[in-house]
C-alpha cells in the first residue's frame, strides 16, 4: 500500500501547520484538524486532552520547518502515522522525536493522536 502524491502533501501541510503559530493558535482551524477524541502524550511526558490544546495558552513557536526526516507510514488506507524529527529553539535547541496518528474520513484528514520525546 502506498500512500497518494496529493495524501503525502496533505499530510505534510497539515504536520508543518502545528508548528506554525498562526496556525497552532487559531482554534477554528484547530477544531477542524483535531479529532473529537485527540489526545496527546507532549514532550513533558503530561497527557493532553483535545479541549487543553484548543485552549493551550499563546506562545511563539521557533520550529525549523521543513520537518526533518519526514515520513508517511501508512497502516490502512485511511489511517496514516506520521513520523519526524522535531527541532524547537526554547532557551536551547530541543530535537525530538515525533508521532502523529492521522485518520482520513469524508472531510479530510484529522490528527486523532500526537506524542513528542524529548532526545537532547
Amino acid at each position: 500500500m502506498q500512500i497518494s502524491n496529493e495524501d503525502f502533501e496533505k499530510l505534510k501541510q497539515l504536520e508543518e501547520s502545528l508548528w506554525i503559530t498562526e496556525m497552532r493558535f487559531d482554534n477554528q482551524y484547530m477544531d477542524s484538524i483535531l479529532s473529537p477524541s485527540f489526545f496527546e502524550f507532549g514532550r513533558s511526558g503530561k497527557t493532553y486532552k483535545r479541549e487543553e490544546a484548543l485552549s493551550a495558552p499563546f506562545s511563539e513557536i521557533n520550529a525549523r520547518l521543513p520537518l526533518k526526516d519526514f515520513k508517511i507510514h501508512l497502516i490502512t488506507e485511511d489511517v496514516a502515522l506520521v513520523t519526524y524529527i522535531s527541532e524547537v529553539q526554547y532557551d536551547e535547541l530541543e530535537v525530538g522525536n515525533r508521532s502523529s496518528l492521522w485518520l482520513k474520513n469524508p472531510t479530510g484528514w484529522q490528527l486523532q493522536f500526537h506524542q513528542g520525546t524529548v532526545t537532547k
